[in-house]
Parts: structure tokens; sequence; C-alpha cells
């Protein structure tokens, strides 16, 4: 059950100074004593699997009678798969390099010194999220292997699944000998939370929101922490002339309908107007014994007779249900053109056989993630093989694209000299 705060101010420093405390103690740790921490995370989620189901059905139990639709219901859900994705997550964690400690660029200066860098934690990340209780455990383990202390505030629709995955958390870190306060979930659905951890810069060094696009708006806005974010996902696939039509339909398929309420989910599919006509009908009937309502321009509508007009807003709009704006476009130039004005830059996609044109997509559209041939749906950190992410970032600094463990970490110049002094 939700605590009862009535100091949140108090309660959010408290929270902020153990935090800062038992981060100093997770940056000394050893590599084998992180592992043996994440080894003991992922023992405790199967042992109480059956406690993690039930505080899951109480969410979804209270999500449902609050009316939340279908997509933040299937967010919200941790079935016995998503469980076992969650342990897997964090045993491949487990097996990853510890950046830690890393020193690259290590070169002899012609005084003599040696200026290299070296991997560093940022130190305490807050992190606030929306409906997915499996980024408590993510963002968890991915920040605990980084060497940093972690403060997270899951969304009030998840609040029971949350508490019992803190707990497995905790537990892990305390039998690896590790500070139990170097993961905490903030224990109120209070909203005055958000305000605190955002303007907090003595405690929390950086701020990671995912959700919604109101919320991140809201605490880029506030923020007085560094902020690493995304607004939205809108992605798109394009259809080139010299597309593959068989690996076109598998694609476009896969990136609409292989899950809908996924930041990485195609939400405009761009077709070459040479090949329209192959390819759309085919589309339109799969797309129709899938549920999908598709909204498209004057030349889709003409090809696909079922199809709503797309208003300008579509092709602004992230949907995360089984609706899909589509767009018949004159070439490469219109396509690109069309993804540089409504694209969110976060992942966008070109099918094609064409070499060239391949490269133009890969360099010309700037968006976290840019494919080819491939479904945008893989633009994730597990796919990635970065381990589970923490988010994935549309920013240009710090950190872009899905952030596994490297873009939890900072570098910091280090020299290395035998007596130098500089003259």
């Amino acid at each position: 059950m939700t605590s009862v705060i009535t100091d949140i101010a108090a309660y959010m420093t408290d929270l902020g100074q153990r935090a800062r405390i038992a981060s100093r103690v997770l940056a000394r740790a050893t590599t084998g004593q992180k592992n043996a921490a994440l080894a003991a995370i992922a023992d405790a989620l199967n042992q109480e699997r059956d406690a993690i189901t039930q505080a899951n059905q109480l969410d979804l139990q209270a999500g449902a009678a609050k009316g939340l639709d279908a997509a933040l219901l299937d967010r919200l859900e941790l079935t016995p798969a998503r469980i076992d994705a969650m342990i897997a997550g964090v045993r491949e964690i487990i097996a990853l390099p510890d950046p830690i400690g890393a020193i690259t660029d290590l070169n002899a200066r012609p005084s003599g010194i040696q200026v290299g860098r070296m991997r560093v934690p940022l130190g305490v990340i807050g992190i606030i999220y929306e409906s997915r209780p499996n980024v408590t455990v993510d963002a968890a383990a991915l920040c605990l292997k980084a060497g940093n202390a972690t403060v997270l505030r899951g969304g009030s629709e998840a609040f029971e699944s949350n508490q019992v995955l803190a707990r497995c958390i905790q537990l892990g870190l305390a039998q690896a000998g590790l500070p139990v306060d170097g993961v905490q979930v903030v224990a109120t659905t209070d909203r005055a939370t958000v305000g605190a951890m955002v303007t907090m810069p003595e405690a929390i060094d950086v701020i990671i929101p995912r959700g919604g696009k109101g919320l991140i708006e809201r605490i880029s806005r506030e923020a007085r922490v560094p902020v690493i974010k995304h607004l939205d996902g809108i992605c798109h696939v394009y259809i080139d002339q010299s597309a593959d039509l068989d690996k076109a339909f598998n694609i476009a398929m896969n990136a609409k309908t292989q899950r809908y309420g996924t930041c990485n989910t195609m939400e405009t599919l761009l077709v070459d107007a040479t090949i329209a006509a192959d390819i759309l009908p085919r589309l339109a009937a799969a797309y129709r014994e899938k549920g999908v309502e598709l909204r498209g321009c004057s030349t889709t509508c003409a090809m696909i007779p079922d199809a709503v007009a797309a208003t300008e807003a579509d092709w602004d709009t992230e949907y995360l249900a089984p609706i899909l704006s589509i767009r018949v476009v004159d070439g490469i130039d219109t396509a690109i053109a069309h993804i540089t004005r409504h694209s969110s830059a976060h992942t966008d996609a070109i099918v094609t056989e064409n070499y060239s044109r391949a490269q133009r997509f890969l360099r010309e559209v700037d968006s976290s993630s840019v494919m080819v041939n491939a479904s945008t749906r893989f633009a994730d950190g597990f796919e990635y093989g970065l381990g589970a992410e923490i988010g994935i970032s549309t920013d240009k600094f710090h950190a872009r694209g899905p952030v596994g463990l490297e873009g939890l970490t900072s570098v910091k110049f280090i020299v290395l000299g035998d007596g130098q002094v500089r003259s």
C-alpha cells in the first residue's frame, strides 16, 4: 500500500542524502561485488514470482477500474514471459564488461607525462517513469553495474509491482554486502516527489524520464538537474522503389504489429510511388486482418478504399495503438524531407536493395537509430547487445539512442607522471 508521507520535501531530502552516501560505496565496488549483487537480484526475482504476479494483478485491476486504455495496460502487465525477460536481462548485464575504471586514449606528451581518459560513474541517477514496472529492474541493474546509485520514481499505476521489485533488488544488494540505499524506489505516489527530484542537484546528478510527452516536457521545463530524454517515438519505415517486396512486407508488418504500445513501433509508412500499387493492397489486407486502422494521403486512399484520409496532425502523432499513417512519396528526396519534418528522431528505416540510396538514408536521416532492411522494433538495448536499457535518448548529449552501461558513465582525464613539472 502507498505510504503516508506528510512532508515530501523532508522525505526526498533524506532519500537523496542516503543515495549520495551509497553512490560513493558503489563507485568503488569491485566487478565481483556488483556481479554478485546482480546474481542475487536475479535469484530473488525468480523466487518471488508469485508475489510479483500478485502485486501486478492489483495494479492491473486498479488500472482497469481507472479506465486505462489497452496500450497502457499492456505496458503495465508482467506476464511470466516478461518476468523471464527481466531475469534474463539482469543475467546478461552480469556478462557484460564492467566499464568503470577503463582507461583509453593514453598518450605520451613531449613533457613526459601520459594523458588519458578513465571511465567513471555518473553518481546518483534519478529515473522517473510511467507504467512499465520492468523498468524498475532494468534501470537498477544497469545503474548498479555502472557503479551508480539510483532513485526510482515509478508511476502510480505500477506502485504495488514496483514495491515488490524494489524489495527483491535491495535483498540482492544486501546479500552482496552493498548498501541497500544504492537503489531506492519512492514509496509514495504523491506527484510532488517528481518536482523534488528534478530540483535536487545536491543529491541527484542526472534525471532520466520515461513516459508520456507531457511528463517529459514538464521535467525538461522544471529540472535543475541535467536530463537525458526522448519526447516520443514517431518512427518511419520507407519502402524504396528498389525494395525486395517480400522483405518490405515482413518489415512493415513487424514494425507496426509486433507490439503497438512501444516507442520503437512504426507510426508512419512511406512508400515509393513506383511500387505502391504492388505492395500497398497486400499490406492493407494484412493490416485489416490485424485490426489496424489505416490513415492515408489521397493516393493511399485511392488504392485502399477503407483507409481514412490522414490529417496533418496524423503525421506528428505517436499512436501507441493499432493505427497507421501511410503516405505515398515521389522518391527518396520526398521521403527524407517528410522524415526530417515529422520524425521525433527516435528510429527510422529504409527497405531497399540499392546500396547508394541506403547509404544516403543512413547519412541524411538524423535519428538516434537509422536502419536498412530491418524492423524499427530492433531499436532496443537488449537487441543491440547492451543488456537491458534504461531508455532511448533522442538528445545529442550526453547519450544518444538506447542508453546502456556506457551511457550511464562519464569520463575524466587522468595524468600519469614521474616527477615532471611545467617549465
